[in-house]
Parts: structure tokens; C-alpha cells; sequence
């Protein structure tokens, strides 16, 4: 058996551990109420850059953050990195605490569809006729969310576009930063914009943290730790797995964030959001068809591995 089919199982396991934690995350933002979404991402960048530099310390790990501080161009890919996640994270939070949980999951659904959509623009990669269809698809979705729904669904495509161009500075920054360390710099980058924002809310509606009960405050604190375990979950089930299987098993955070809208919060689903949501999951399908058809077609191209 090779060593990559061995890791496999482990691969699997990490990886569906980090979509599900990110499918309860609505869930859980919602019990730190009366919280506005300004002070929980503040909280999110704060407790993530402490429970980071934590983990820095018990793994070692400052020679790897020293030598990517000395990289200028790799030290500005993580700001803008940061900035990026930071949009995520305010938008997905404000979606979250309004009522527009379904629309999130919207914007997840579409996430892996606008990604292959930015390799063509701005890497110039060449895509599959069907995620061509897949792109198309989606495309049509949401023009018939908006005309059939009356409303421009802002927080879905923000999520999309926030997300997607995340993944390609991850992807230009390769394996020059690891997941801790990247992590703990795109904190550390956010850090401004946190105090801002905390010292903007204590002047208007007021800190919440400290305030209203320990249960609440040990939920807070505990955001840096819900931020920090998917994400080192993913990268660690992203060594061990390959992509097919990360494009299929991704697909478990919409779907839990879309039943948590219509099923347990009960948010309004007018026929023509079931429509577009119809042709959105058309469109997955396709991808979906087309990551198993790429993977055969590859696994048919390789030479027999040596067990």
C-alpha cells in the first residue's frame, strides 16, 4: 500500500471534520446574542491571534514566521490575505446575526463554480466544457434570484468572490506558509481594524464581552479556537487527500448552513428562491460530474503504483 492511500483515511477524517465545524458555525455565532457581528469578528481576530501564537510557541514554530517576515513580497501576499478573510468574516457574520443564513450557504454553494471562473480570468487556465456549463449554470441562478426574487444578493456573492480570491493568494503562497503561520499573520494584520472596531461598538451599543454571563463570555473567548481548528483540520486533510475529494466533501458546509436557514431558523423560501437555488444545485451537480470524470481520466493516465 502506498503512503498516500495509507493517509488516506486520516485525510477523509480531517477534512470532514473542518466542514462540519464550519457548517455549525452559524449555529454557534448565534448563541453569543446580544453580540453584534462587529465585536465577534473584533473577538475573532483577537482570541485566533492568541490562540495562534500559542500554538506557535508549543510547536516551535517563530523560526518558520521569522523567515516569512523576511520575504517582503510574502509578507504583503499574508496582509492582503488578511484583508481578504476579514471581508469574509464581517460579511458572513452580518448575513448570519440578519436573518440571511440561506443566502450564506448560497454563497458557498457557488464558491468552488467562481473559483475555477477566477483561474480562467487571472491565471489564464484552461477549464472543461462542463465547468463551462457548471459556470453557466450558476450564472443563471442568480440572475434568477434577482429578477425573480427582487433583491441583489450581495452577501452570497461577496462571500463567493471574498473566498475565491482568498484561495488563489493561498494558492500563489504554495507551501511557503504553513497553515499556523499564516494564520497568525493574517491575524496579526487585522489586529487595527479589531481595536477600531471594538472601540467603535464600546462607544455606541456596548462591549458585550464580560457583560452577560460567564457562559457567554466562555463562548467568546472561545472564537479564536473556531476560527483556528477547521482551518488547521483542512490543511492538514489537504496534505493527505487530493482535490477531487476536498471539491466533493466541501460541499457538506452549504448544505448544513442551508437546512439551518429553512429548518431550524425558518427563514422565508419563496418559489422563486427555491427555483434558483434548484438550478444552483444543477450546476453542482455538473462540477461535481466533472471532478469524478477528471479524476478517472487521471488515474487511467498514471502508471500502476508500487505497493
Amino acid at each position: 500500500m502506498t503512503r498516500q492511500r495509507a493517509e488516506q483515511p486520516a485525510g477523509i477524517a480531517y477534512s470532514v471534520g473542518a466542514y462540519l465545524l464550519w457548517g455549525f458555525l452559524p449555529l454557534y455565532f448565534l448563541t453569543l446574542a446580544p453580540t453584534g457581528p462587529w465585536e465577534i469578528v473584533a473577538a475573532r481576530v483577537v482570541f485566533s491571534l492568541v490562540f495562534c501564537l500559542v500554538l506557535l510557541t508549543a510547536m516551535r514554530g517563530w523560526r518558520r514566521i521569522i523567515a516569512i517576515i523576511r520575504q517582503p513580497r510574502l509578507l504583503g501576499w499574508t496582509a492582503l490575505a488578511g484583508l481578504l478573510i476579514y471581508i469574509n468574516w464581517q460579511v458572513f457574520l452580518i448575513g448570519t446575526l440578519t436573518g440571511h443564513v440561506v443566502e450564506t450557504s448560497l454563497g458557498y454553494f457557488i464558491n468552488p463554480i467562481v473559483t475555477v471562473l477566477l483561474g480562467v480570468l487571472v491565471l489564464r487556465e484552461r477549464i472543461r466544457r462542463l465547468q463551462w456549463a457548471a459556470i453557466g449554470i450558476a450564472a443563471l441562478a442568480v440572475a434568477v434570484i434577482i429578477i425573480g426574487y427582487g433583491s441583489f444578493p450581495w452577501i452570497a456573492l461577496s462571500l463567493a468572490a471574498s473566498f475565491g480570491v482568498y484561495g488563489l493568494i493561498k494558492k500563489r503562497i504554495g507551501a511557503a506558509v504553513d497553515a499556523v503561520s499564516g494564520l497568525t499573520l493574517e491575524s496579526f494584520w487585522l489586529l487595527p481594524i479589531a481595536i477600531v472596531q471594538l472601540i467603535i461598538v464600546a462607544q455606541t451599543t456596548g462591549i458585550t464581552l464580560g457583560s452577560s454571563g460567564t457562559v457567554h463570555t466562555a463562548l467568546m473567548l472561545f472564537a479564536g479556537i473556531a476560527t483556528a481548528v477547521p482551518l488547521l483540520l483542512f490543511a492538514a486533510g489537504a496534505r493527505r487527500i487530493d482535490l477531487t475529494l476536498i471539491g466533493m466533501i466541501q460541499f457538506m458546509t452549504p448544505i448544513m448552513q442551508f437546512l439551518t436557514g429553512v429548518l431550524i431558523l425558518e427563514e422565508p423560501m419563496p418559489l422563486e428562491r427555491w427555483i434558483g437555488f434548484a438550478i444552483v444545485w444543477c450546476a453542482v451537480i455538473v462540477f461535481v460530474i466533472d471532478l469524478v470524470l477528471a479524476a478517472r481520466r487521471g488515474r487511467r493516465s498514471r502508471p500502476a503504483a508500487i505497493v
